[in-house]
């Protein structure tokens, strides 16, 4: 909104200075600025209230033995919340609203916020297990669909069939050519790809995020790392100097992202001011699942998709430690014929508990190392997803 006003401000008026909110770099910082500035200034009066008024405190199964688990059942949840407005209020404020990228992400965040939340209020309010997992597996496949059909069909998204392949020279996969040997029927069938792709992304990272979030400060930490690293390349794709410079797919008006990615940056780095150890407040699933379904949103739209396995490569470990225990946990017991009911031993498992965090503190490594060491992992990741950039 206030682009439009000093937009006005610069042709009608001709007020000085007001022309610098042209500027993606300028209204990126304010949005981050301001975006830290909800969390800090209402961290503290939104943790007062959902402890006196709504009740929100989480429930930890302190028999699972892990670290701090009876102090952290006293703990609020629901601080995802605070998290979502904190994006999307800066957003609000300083991108262009007529933006389809924007749009766009600005729908992801409050589709998957709202799904998040129904899990929380039904667990903590309803005295019930939360949303079933059916229905959030339902939320985003609906959010890929919406989100797949947008970028084939939507006039102001350019490239709807490109993407990016790291470690390429010529780094750019058209997913038509997937269903070049259905003859005359590819062109009319290329949406389908794309849109299971989009399907697929979504539900991955937006699970993935979910599950990272076990720990103080562990998924805010690793979030606002991937969300720095996301808004320099929704920069670069969106100026044609770079771009060209980069040889990569270049993509008009994405560059707007910026706005929303720093906001997206300063809402995680605020709320981990409150989520670190020992957490006055947790995210919850609002904010978990809407953490993993705008990373995984936000790729897309740059072109980026396959680039996420890299860049969240903490989703991916903890994402695989739990596919690998399951599985390997499944096969025990056919291969033993265990009663149900009979756990498998842990010495026979290949994690002391999954995800992969827990396996960790079962080890004895105290929760602050695991958090940092995963952060750490996080950032180098990040700066090696960048770097691909040129390396090819």
């Amino acid at each position: 909104m206030l682009y439009y006003l000093f937009d006005w401000l610069d042709k009608v008026v001709d007020m000085p200075g007001a022309g610098v909110f042209q500027y993606i770099t300028v209204r990126s910082a304010a949005s981050m600025v301001t975006s830290l500035l909800i969390m800090l200034l209402l961290g503290k009066p939104f943790i007062r209230w959902m402890k006196n008024k709504m009740g929100m405190l989480d429930e930890v199964r302190t028999e699972l033995g892990l670290e701090g688990a009876v102090q952290k059942s006293k703990t609020p949840t629901m601080g995802g919340l605070l998290i979502l407005a904190a994006i999307i209020f800066p957003t609000l404020l300083f991108a262009k609203l007529d933006n389809i990228y924007v749009q766009i992400m600005l729908g992801t965040t409050l589709w998957m916020g709202m799904v998040g939340f129904l899990d929380d209020y039904l667990k903590k309010k309803k005295g019930k297990a939360g949303l079933p997992g059916k229905y959030k597996i339902a939320g985003q496949i609906i959010l890929g669909t919406v989100v797949g059909l947008l970028i084939m069909y939507h006039p102001d998204i350019s490239n709807p069939t490109l993407t990016t392949i790291p470690f390429v020279k010529n780094n750019e996969l058209d997913y038509s050519k997937l269903v070049v040997w259905m003859g005359p029927w590819a062109k009319d069938l290329v949406w389908l790809v794309v849109v299971l792709v989009v399907i697929l992304v979504v539900t991955a990272v937006s699970n993935a995020s979910n599950l990272t979030d076990g720990i103080d400060g562990i998924a805010t930490g690793v979030a606002a790392v991937n969300g720095g690293a996301l808004a320099l390349l929704a920069w670069v794709s969106g100026n044609v100097i770079m771009a060209g410079y980069l040889n990569i797919i270049y993509l008009p008006n994405i560059g707007e992202l910026a706005v929303f990615s720093t906001a997206f940056v300063g809402a995680t780095l605020g709320f981990l001011w409150f989520n670190t150890h020992p957490a006055e407040i947790f995210m919850g699933d609002t904010g978990s699942l809407a953490i993993g379904g705008i990373i995984a949103v936000f790729a897309v739209l740059i072109k980026k998709e396959l680039l996420l396995p890299v860049l969240c490569g903490i989703y991916f470990i903890e994402d695989l430690s739990v596919i690998i225990q399951t599985t390997s946990c499944r096969l025990y017991r056919r291969r033993h014929k265990l009663p149900a009911g009979q756990p498998v031993p842990i010495e026979k498992r290949p994690f002391l508990m999954t995800p992969l965090h827990h396996h960790f503190q079962k080890k004895g490594v105290p929760e602050q190392k695991v958090v940092m060491r995963f952060i750490i992992t996080s950032i180098l990741l990040a700066i090696f997803t960048l770097s691909t950039l040129k390396l090819r």
